[in-house]
């Protein structure tokens, strides 16, 4: 029994059984610190101008991939699932390069009136910086003009009628019948 009472006690003091000191030293590793280019400073400022011209080539990769998509849709045999998947994916690729377009159509505008502001400037004319809601109501005068021009304004307005009038029958207070 004492045998035993020993064994189990010098077990005990083994390095496996020894709790780690309180205050022990440590060999301190160099933390990786991981940084994220699109918010650290020593990546530059992002100017959406020179991104568009340095990746452009990317455009003309989603134009090839368009065709490979729109070749496969005319295959005939191919599963009902199958064929809804590629639709929308064509669908959303259609979508994503017009408004990559009516963003490029924006910048030029944007960069066209810059043009002439400094030109007033350089004749000794004050300039005139267009507020977001000016710049907005230039752009809705041009939809307009461009939807009357294709005849399409009034099918537009219709809707944008039944639109506001859903809006307003929302807002008004139930009435029971």
């Amino acid at each position: 029994m004492y045998q035993c009472f020993l064994i189990m006690s010098l077990n005990a003091f083994t390095k496996a059984k020894r709790p780690a000191p309180f205050l022990r030293q440590v060999v301190p590793v160099k933390k990786t610190v991981s940084r994220d280019p699109r918010f650290d400073d020593l990546s530059g400022e992002y100017k959406p101008e020179i991104f568009e011209k340095t990746y452009r080539f990317i455009n003309d990769i989603k134009q090839r991939e368009r065709d490979v998509v729109q070749k496969k849709l005319k295959k005939p045999l191919m599963s009902n699932q199958k064929k809804e998947k590629l639709q929308f994916l064509l669908k959303r690729m259609e979508n994503q390069e017009r408004a990559r377009k009516s963003r490029e159509q924006q910048c030029e505008k944007e960069l066209e009136f810059k043009r002439k502001q400094r030109e007033m400037a350089g004749q000794g004319l004050k300039p005139f910086f267009l507020k977001k809601s000016g710049k907005k109501k230039l752009e809705l005068a041009e939809k307009y003009s461009e939807l009357k021009k294709s005849g399409k304004l009034e099918n537009f307005l219709s809707k944008k009628r039944k639109r506001n009038a859903g809006k307003d029958r929302r807002k008004l207070p139930f009435q029971q019948k």
